[in-house]
């Protein structure tokens, strides 16, 4: 672990399983089907599953492939967030937590870029990818508990819908269908066919 993993670690406690759920479902019940909120609500849900996936690879090659579908995800996520909804945040007078995540999600871009360098099958691999992994779960507690469910609260119903959209189709952009299609034909026989369902 590095010096820099290390302070993180140490600056952002972890939440209890407990609290995360707590936070979850009430960002659930907040959400509409299919709005912005439930979007990033199942993304985040994605990526979680996209995690396990890469943990649960047991060789070079489908850790890798798993790897590839999660740093698609995370960044297609996060684009759309910085794109979208950080925006509408610092409109509503949240520009601290616009700022927060916007520096939580480059650190990610980061450290990301920094396991792929990794042996996909080495303890510092794993290492990192739980540190990664955790400062991830992290900021989602922050959206799910507060960040999102103020926006929710606080935005007219004109915004919303704008919202659902811009945020569809920013995400769309990275993680749409054409994205993908290539990367789930080279990874097919690593991965379930419900890798890149969202």
């Amino acid at each position: 672990m590095t010096l820099l993993d290390r302070f993180i670690a140490a600056v952002t406690p972890p939440e209890s399983d407990e609290d995360r759920l707590e936070a979850r479902t009430k960002a659930t019940e907040a959400a509409m089907p299919g709005d912005w909120l439930d979007q990033i609500l199942q993304h985040h849900m994605d990526i979680e599953d996209a995690f396990a996936n890469v943990k649960a690879a047991t060789d070079d090659t489908s850790r890798t492939a798993a790897l590839k579908i999660l740093g698609v995800l995370l960044t297609g996520h996060s684009i759309a967030e910085e794109a979208v909804i950080y925006p509408a945040l610092a409109q509503d007078g949240e520009k601290t937590h616009a700022g927060v995540g916007y520096d939580e999600q480059a650190m990610v871009k980061v450290q990301m870029a920094l396991l792929e360098q990794l042996p996909p099958m080495s303890d510092d691999f794993m290492e990192k990818l739980e540190h990664i992994e955790g400062a991830v779960a992290h900021h989602v507690y922050a959206e799910e508990g507060n960040w999102f469910l103020d926006l929710k609260q606080s935005a007219t119903q004109e915004q919303q819908t704008l919202l659902t959209q811009r945020y569809a189709e920013e995400y769309a952009r990275y993680v749409g269908e054409d994205a993908l299609d290539g990367m789930a034909d080279s990874t097919a026989q690593t991965m379930p066919s419900n890798a890149f369902e969202g």
